[in-house]
């Protein structure tokens, strides 16, 4: 009768760990908000070589693109991040690299597209650090 029942009882355990409890997961449990993530100049550099769908994005100055940036750059200067991302980066699950010249504005800007929804934004500080070609 005992082994009955710790066998009932085993069994009911392993149907509740295999449901889950039947717990549904809210779309926010689904997928939760990203987090922010600094990377080095050299993680960014092989997403950019081995993925070729990737958005890098300089939130620099204009002049300060104009004197230099990295090849296929965008800018978007980190105090219109709110107003322009979402028409010149439609698609939020994107894989984004932003840039500055220091790393502060990168992380500032970075935080920002997390804020709106962005999911895969990739801070990799300032273009100082970065020892590979620049375009101009």
């Amino acid at each position: 009768m005992k082994n009955r029942k710790n066998a009932i009882i085993a069994s009911f355990s392993l149907l509740l760990l295999l449901t889950g409890c039947g717990v549904q997961q809210t779309p926010e449990q689904e997928s939760p908000k990203a987090e922010y993530v600094r990377i080095t100049p050299e993680e960014a550099f092989l997403m950019m070589s081995d993925d070729g769908d990737v958005v890098i994005l300089d939130v620099r100055t204009e002049d300060e693109y104009n004197s230099g940036h990295i090849q296929n750059a965008i800018l978007i200067p980190h105090g219109e991040i709110r107003g322009r991302a979402e028409s010149e980066l439609p698609d939020k699950n994107q894989v984004i690299l932003v840039y500055c010249r220091s790393g502060a504005r990168s992380e500032t800007a970075a935080g920002e597209l997390i804020d709106m929804g962005y999911t895969n934004v990739y801070d990799f500080g300032g273009i100082i650090n970065w020892p590979y070609e620049i375009v101009y």
